[in-house]
This record gives structure tokens, sequence and C-alpha cells, in this order.
């Protein structure tokens, strides 16, 4: 078999498998919806799906390098990765779950996608290299997705956000912001320590070293909310084990097949705006919520076409460049 048909063919499966981890990563914005409609605390939505996530990661670790060069990463620096933990997952997760009361799967999802560009808009404040310019290119790209973002939002509020809209819109930009940079906080650290770790044994530590803010978390849900209902804890379980784990795993699979394959690669990233799609899919089947229409639908598509732009301006040419593609895997695996 020629070496162009072994490449097509690999590209196809990376392009299939980062659908999956899409379809996966879109049960978090579902089930969260689910949780709040149930009249499900945020905070007990937020800590129990990190907490249920340690012990799910335990298991996976024997196969993914280990858990034992993470804990040594950890015990001689604990103050990196607390602090990525931090912005990374705590304020990453309690902005979203927060937002989750704010309107239908679908608002939440096509909102958050701004975090594929989030992450290249953060890095003027942490790199001082050549890292630190943002391409033009970029720039428009960031534009084209706050500009759907912002569509979709005023569409669902019948074209005025109230002062609940604008608290939503706020949180959901912070999550958007908070979770890359985190992640590319802890690359930055590593690179400086010169400690090698996986994208898995990465979201390992930053899960672990963040529990004892999810414990204060736990702590002030059951103050204000008492304890969870059962339903609510099979909740977060679900999106511990889809978003967490199942479309983790899939999404690092399918870009590393493909991390130099220009093309292949930049297909895999644009794959990650079916996310929105699914949101709408799932949450009028499993929770019974309208389709987008009008102007949110319009800027729903804006979305889309922001995430395939972003795909061919940026993930593309990071083919080949490990540095640069270890990134990109790390500002998706949560």
């Amino acid at each position: 078999m020629s070496p162009p048909v072994t490449g097509a063919r690999l590209a196809l499966t990376a392009m299939a498998l980062a659908l999956m981890s899409a379809l996966f990563f879109s049960m978090t914005y579902v089930l969260n919806r689910a949780s709040a409609v149930d009249g499900g605390h945020w905070a007990w939505t937020a800590a129990l799906r990190y907490l249920i996530t340690l012990p799910l990661m335990l298991v996976l670790m024997p196969f993914q390098g280990g858990a034992g060069p993470v804990l040594r990463a950890i015990a001689a620096q604990p103050w990196p990765w607390l602090r990525s933990g931090a912005v990374g997952f705590v304020l990453f997760y309690c902005m979203l779950s927060f937002a989750a009361s704010s309107g239908p799967s679908w608002l939440v999802a096509g909102t958050f996608q701004f975090t594929v560009i989030a992450g290249m808009l953060c890095a003027p404040l942490l790199y001082t290299d050549a890292r630190r310019r943002i391409p033009p290119a970029g720039l428009a790209v960031a534009g084209v997705i706050f500009a759907g973002v912002l569509l979709l939002q005023f569409g669902y509020a019948s074209g005025a956000l109230d002062r609940a809209g604008w608290i939503a819109l706020a949180c959901l930009l912070v999550a958007a912001f908070a979770f890359p940079l985190g992640n590319r906080m802890l690359l930055l650290h590593l690179e400086r320590s010169g400690e090698s770790l996986n994208a898995t044994q990465r979201v390992f530590g930053m899960t672990l070293a963040s529990q004892p803010l999810w414990l204060l978390v736990m702590l002030y849900a059951g103050i204000t909310a008492g304890t969870p209902t059962m339903a609510q804890v099979w909740l977060a379980a679900g999106v511990a084990l889809s978003a967490g784990v199942i479309a983790t795993i899939l999404f690092f699979q399918a870009t590393g097949m493909v991390r130099d394959q220009p093309l292949a690669l930049g297909a895999a990233e644009a794959m990650q705006g079916a996310e929105v799609v699914f949101a709408v899919l799932l949450g009028m089947l499993l929770l019974g919520e309208a389709a987008p229409s009008g102007t949110s639908l319009a800027g729903a598509a804006v979305v889309l076409a922001g995430i395939l732009g972003f795909a061919w301006v940026v993930a593309r040419p990071a083919a080949g460049d490990t540095r640069r593609t270890r990134i990109l895997r790390t500002d998706r695996g949560a």
C-alpha cells in the first residue's frame, strides 16, 4: 500500500477519534445543565466532578506513564502545581458550572468555545520569547469567534442581556481563559524544571494538586446547599468519566497520531467545533431543549466558522513542532 493511502487512512482515523472526543466532551454541558435544572448547586457540580475524576485517573495511570513521576514532581515543587490547578481546573470549572443555569446546553457550549483561541491570547502574559507574539490571523479568528459568541448570547436573550445574562457571559469568558492559562502555566513550569511528563500525567497531577481546593469548594457547597442528591452525584460522575477520561484520551490519541501532518492535525483540531452540534442534539434528546434559531443559530454558525479558521491558521502550522503541538493538545485535556 502506498504511503499517501496510509496517510489518508491515518488522517481519517484521527478525525473520527477527534469527533468522538467532541461527543464525550459535549456531555459536560448537557449533564451540568441537567444538574442545574434539577436544582443542584453549582459548587457541588464542580467539586464532585474532580473528586470523582481522581480515582478514575488513578486506575488509568499505570497505562499512561505511571503516577510515580507525577508524585515526585509535585513533592519537589508543589506550588506551581497548586497554582496551575487553581486556575486551570478550579477557577475554570467553578465558572463553567455556575453558568450552567443561565441557558440551554448549546448556549454554554457555544460560548465556551472561545477557549479555542483564549490560550493563544494568553501567550503575552506567559512567554518572553517568540511565543508571546500573537499572529494577526489569530486575532482575526478571535474576533470572529467572539462575534459569534455575542450573537449566540443576544439571540437567546432576544436582543437584550439582563444582569444575570451578563454575569453568565462573564463567567464563561473567565472559564474560557482560565483553562488554557492554567495548563500553559504548568507546561512553562515543566519546561523550566526540565521534567518530562505526558499529557495524561499532567492532567492527573493538576487534578491531584487541586484536591485541597476542591475540598474547600465542597465545604462551601455543604454549608450553602446541604448534601447533594444521588442524581447530582451520578451526573457529576458521568462528566468525570465522559469528559475527564474518555474524551481526553481520545483527543490525545487523535492529535498524537497526526502531529506531523499539517492538514490532518488542523482537521482533528477543527472537530472540536462539533461540541456545539452535539450539545444541541443531546440537549434536545435528553433534556427536551429547543434548538437555536434566528440570531442564535447564526451565532453558532459563526463560532464554528471561527474554529475552522483557527484550525487552518494555528493548528495546521503547528504540525511537526513538538512544543506547539504539545500546547494545543494540553489545551483540550480536562
